[in-house]
């Protein structure tokens, strides 16, 4: 006869069985110790039909003109507290300089009369080395004063102007981003008209619009945050190219006082992949004066196509400017180009490679980069 712990021992183990056939039937992303794959999902399949690319295309422009809408309506806002906050300081120390520039002027008119002439002229005029020393004492004390007020009104006038000016930029700003805003609201308005329009003309209305949804969702859900992540890996491998540079023999070389920099777009590529495995299947080309970078991964591709230019301010160096953005063959409106631009800096500062060297001249042709490099002491 079993015991009684045997006899509870048995639903146990038939429960623990049971658990591991079920295991196999689970899907293995969800076993994945990385939870980015079991976010991944396969992108919509891309039309070949022109017009329905086009669709497509507007639609993701449509989206993201949207969200360019909320953060310029969200900054917006924040620019008319500021402005608000500014003209009420400035307003308070209008009225606590009224008094003080009332005492300045009037000690600015006493200097002017020659009222504070008669002081100095006591002063010289002392019969005894006691009376000399207390009309100085005195004398410096009244000009000491009168130094004292001055000082203060210059310095609550400059704050009061620095306040004015800071008003009147956040307000110009403020002019600039309700004109940007409404453009935007303009653009958005018309695409929604040309979307409507083209899927009412499409063969079936319902299943284009389900298909523009489809895409829209990927979009915002995967499709931007795997164009942000190539976005993020290539600006942090490019902190680490002047090094890449300085240690790669015929790279950098020198002429006089002139340092010309050829970088082939194998080294480049030699390099990225050095920095980030994400790129073995991504590569850049050089061609007249025009870059593209091209990749892909899994089901999606991004082509980014751009070019470099000379910055002086605040820092010399070469900044990269993204001119067209395809992903998954759909080309990326200029909103999107923008923010990755603002976001992610792919620039080159050759004074990371010598600290006295500044880029004078950049230009690209044959699979190679060229930049003319000065001295800037």
């Amino acid at each position: 006869m079993l015991s009684r712990n045997n006899r509870c021992r048995y639903p146990v183990v038939l429960l623990i069985l049971l658990c591991f056939t079920m295991l196999p039937l689970m899907p293995s992303a969800f076993l994945n110790a990385d939870p980015g794959p079991a976010l991944k999902a396969s992108p919509p399949a891309a039309p070949d039909n022109e017009e329905t690319r086009k669709l497509l295309e507007q639609t993701l422009s449509s989206a993201e003109i949207e969200q360019e809408i909320a953060r310029i309506t969200s900054e917006q806002q924040a620019l008319e507290e500021q402005a608000g906050l500014l003209e009420k300081q400035a307003a308070a120390q209008k009225n606590a300089i009224t008094e003080q520039q009332e005492r300045a002027g009037a000690i600015v008119r006493s200097y002017y009369m020659g009222d504070r002439d008669g002081l100095l002229a006591a002063v010289l005029s002392a019969k005894s080395i006691g009376r000399l020393l207390a009309l100085y004492d005195y004398y410096e004390i009244i000009i000491g004063r009168d130094r004292d007020i001055l000082a203060q009104y210059e310095g609550q006038y400059k704050k009061l102007k620095a306040t004015l000016t800071a008003a009147e930029r956040s307000s110009q700003e403020l002019a600039e981003l309700k004109a940007a805003l409404e453009e935007q609201r303009t653009r958005v308005a018309a695409l929604h008209e040309e979307i409507e329009s083209g899927i009412q003309s499409s063969s079936d209305p319902a299943s284009m619009s389900a298909l523009l949804e489809e895409f829209t969702k990927y979009w915002e859900n995967i499709g931007i945050h795997e164009v942000k992540t190539y976005f993020k890996a290539l600006a942090a491998a490019m902190k680490q190219l002047p090094q890449f540079v300085q240690s790669r023999d015929g790279i950098l070389t020198r002429k006089g006082a002139t340092y010309n920099l050829a970088l082939k777009e194998q080294d480049l590529n030699e390099f990225l992949v050095s920095q980030n495995t994400l790129f073995k299947d991504f590569a850049f080309h050089f061609s007249d004066n025009e870059i593209t970078a091209s990749g892909k991964s899994g089901g999606l591709t991004l082509t980014l196509t751009g070019h470099y230019s000379i910055q002086e301010e605040p820092v010399n160096g070469l900044m990269f400017h993204v001119d067209h953005v395809v992903f998954n063959g759909l080309e990326l409106p200029d909103t999107t180009r923008k923010a990755l631009e603002e976001e992610f800096d792919l620039g080159f500062y050759p004074a990371k490679i010598v600290s006295f060297l500044r880029a004078t001249e950049v230009s690209s042709a044959d699979g190679v980069l060229h930049v003319k490099l000065s001295l800037s002491f």
